[in-house]
Formats: C-alpha cells, sequence, structure tokens
C-alpha cells in the first residue's frame, strides 16, 4: 500500500511536466552559445521547408504539391492530412526554435518528422546519394541536431529559460529553494 508522500495529484504531475518543459539548466557561456547556434541553424532550415510546404513561400509546392508528393513518392495517405502536418510541425517548431519556446518538444517533434522523413523516402536512397530522393544524410544531421535540443533544453538564450525562471520563482523545490 503506499503512502500519501509517494503518491502524486495531477497538478504535481502538470507542474513537474512544466518545469521539464521550461527548465534550463546552468551552463557554461560556450554550451549556451552552441544551443543558440544550433537552435538558429535548426530554425532557418525548418522555417524554409515548412514554409514552402504551407504557404508555397521560397518558392516551395504550397499544398497542393506537397499533398501530392505525400501521396505519390511517400505512399502517405491521405496526402492532404500528411502535407499539413508536416507543414506545422517543420514551420511551427521552426519558430519555437528561433525564440527558445518549448524548445525540447519541438525538438522532439523534428526529430519524429526527420525519422519519418527517412523511413517513407530517402532511406532507400542510401546515406549519400545525389539523384532524386537524396540519401538520408541530411535528415539524419538534422535529426540528431534537434535531439541535442531536446535532451540538453534552449539554453539561457530563450524564451524557455525565462519562463523556467518564473516557473522556479513560484513553485521552488526543496533543494533548490536555498537560492542558487
Amino acid at each position: 500500500m503506499a503512502t500519501t508522500a509517494t503518491l502524486s495529484t495531477p497538478a504535481t504531475r502538470a507542474r513537474e511536466l512544466l518545469q521539464w518543459v521550461f527548465s534550463v539548466r546552468s551552463s557554461p557561456l560556450p554550451a549556451d552559445l552552441g544551443l543558440l547556434a544550433a537552435r538558429v541553424g535548426l530554425a532557418w532550415i525548418f522555417i524554409y521547408y515548412g514554409g514552402g510546404k504551407l504557404f508555397g513561400a521560397f518558392n516551395g509546392p504550397g499544398i497542393h504539391g506537397t499533398s501530392l508528393y505525400m501521396s505519390n513518392v511517400a505512399h502517405l495517405h491521405p496526402g492532404g492530412f500528411f502535407a499539413v502536418l508536416g507543414g506545422l510541425v517543420e514551420f511551427g517548431s521552426g519558430v519555437a526554435m528561433a525564440l527558445g519556446l518549448c524548445a525540447r518538444l519541438a525538438g522532439l517533434a523534428l526529430v519524429g518528422d526527420m525519422v519519418m522523413a527517412m523511413i517513407t523516402v530517402t532511406w532507400a536512397t542510401g546515406i549519400n546519394n545525389s539523384t532524386n530522393p537524396p540519401g538520408y544524410q541530411l535528415n539524419l544531421a538534422l535529426a540528431i541536431l534537434a535531439l541535442v535540443v531536446a535532451l540538453l533544453g534552449a539554453g539561457r538564450f530563450s524564451l524557455d529559460a525565462v519562463i523556467g525562471n518564473q516557473l522556479a520563482a513560484r513553485h521552488p523545490t526543496p533543494e533548490g529553494s536555498g537560492g542558487d
């Protein structure tokens, strides 16, 4: 039989999840600058591709072209659903990376997006193929970079750090209540 000390309430679990999402640990300046560079690089790439999928930006295919690609090349049906889903994940996660807002969740979403791209399109052509579809080397590099942000968080130069500091000030943990 569990004691009341070991049981957690839904509110406590939700608070712990929020603290994990927005947690930013103290790191040396070079580590935080590295996370900022990783986030900016991911943001640039995924805003570009997501914007192309959703809006036809940057000479992208737009929803209709992406829907056809998802159906005919990636064999994902319905193509329209996966076009919107892929575009939202890429564009939304790119914006989130740029701001450092929910960067852990955005990183996990991008890892899933790149794994799906490898499974459905690029894996069959190998790691380095210069024909269409290309190899999976870019998908692999982007997935690993996104995983780094998902595991380490956004760093001190982010909205996650601002929100995390506010959450910590409102709900200090027993070991963190003595000051940093």
